[in-house]
């Protein structure tokens, strides 16, 4: 694949939005983790540390198609690059996996999570996680079948590897996973379904005068709303990509790569912008600390603008503005 300029602007903004994205919600995360020290955010912490990794990797790869004319790349640069964007790719799916296991493993045995998912387990986990992702991606270094023989100096993802690669991780890897996803969302509609029963067995039984009726609680109906839109985002962004790389391995004559690599290639990477909307910012205490950080640089801000206008000699003039820059952020405090 040749390089081009509307391509490599295209790349380099997702790369951006990638990494701002990810880096902030990893910065509340991180801040949420020193507060009140929770297992499930550093399930989190990871899925964006491996989204915000993603960004980077693919970042090194806007400088090659935005160059014109085209610079040619050594493949062992190349090779390197695409396995650690591989890598990466593989964390965050896999982390997603992790994540969609703790909520499993949350409504599944309520009673005995804090003690399967403790801290020893967690870190364990994610070691665990980051070993096979770098695994995965390395993998064709290891293994010549999934090498290209023939380089042209054009560094991309199909011209360091096979298609037989992308072949292998759709039956090894991405397949099974898109199955457990289903079985853990049709678990969770099932207990969801069975705590509603019960629900509204309780509002039965207390339906005479003055009786108590139990509150809805919206907590399961959010875990299996959460868990849908799991395997939803997972399913749409990287299913073309995999599907249309096993009709190349089938129908060498095709030459689907242009296809593959400019646009496919794009909707599963745009997967770890959707990341951080859908696992963090659904969560009320990452919104809240976010809400937080968002005041403190308010505060900072309005800090500066009295520090500079008390230097040119008009400190009456920036303590209005200042004052009105507060008195705006209240009433958002008062919600």
């Amino acid at each position: 694949m040749e390089s081009s300029f509307p391509f490599g602007v295209i790349l380099a903004v997702l790369a951006s939005l990638i990494i701002a994205a990810n880096a902030l919600v990893a910065m509340a995360v991180l801040l949420l983790i020193h507060k009140n020290d929770g297992v499930s955010l550093c399930f989190t912490l990871n899925l964006a540390v491996a989204d915000t990794l993603l960004g980077v990797a693919i970042s090194g790869l806007v400088t090659d198609q935005l160059s014109s004319p085209a610079r040619p790349t050594q493949k062992t640069l190349c090779t390197l690059r695409m396995a650690f964007v591989t890598s990466s790719a593989a964390a965050s799916v896999l982390t997603v996996m992790l994540i969609a296991f703790d909520r499993y493993l949350a409504i599944k045995q309520p009673l005995r999570y804090f003690q399967i998912m403790n801290g020893l387990m967690a870190g364990a986990c994610i070691a665990g996680l980051w070993l096979m992702a770098y695994l995965i991606g390395f993998l064709p270094l290891g293994l010549p079948i999934f090498q290209q023989t023939t380089y042209q100096g054009h560094c991309s993802f199909f011209a360091v590897f096979h298609p037989c690669f992308v072949l292998t991780l759709s039956c090894v890897g991405f397949f099974p996973a898109l199955l457990l996803f289903v079985f853990f969302y049709c678990d969770i509609l099932k207990i969801a379904s069975m705590h509603s029963q019960q629900i509204r067995k309780m509002e039965h039984t207390g339906a005479m005068a003055g009786a108590y009726r139990p509150p809805r609680t919206p907590s399961d109906f959010k875990a299996v709303c959460t868990v849908a839109i799991l395997i939803g985002s997972f399913t749409l962004s990287w299913t073309p990509f995999l599907i249309t790389g096993i009709v190349q391995v089938a129908c060498q004559e095709c030459h689907l790569y242009l296809v593959l690599e400019r646009y496919l290639w794009l909707l599963g990477v745009g997967n770890s912008l959707l990341n951080p909307l859908i696992y963090a910012y659904w969560q009320k205490e990452v919104q809240q600390q976010l809400y937080q950080m968002t005041l403190g640089v308010k505060k900072g801000l309005t800090s500066f603008l009295l520090l500079l206008s008390a230097r040119d000699g008009n400190p009456k003039g920036s303590m209005e503005s200042a004052c009105h820059i507060i008195t705006i952020s209240h009433p958002q405090l008062d919600d």
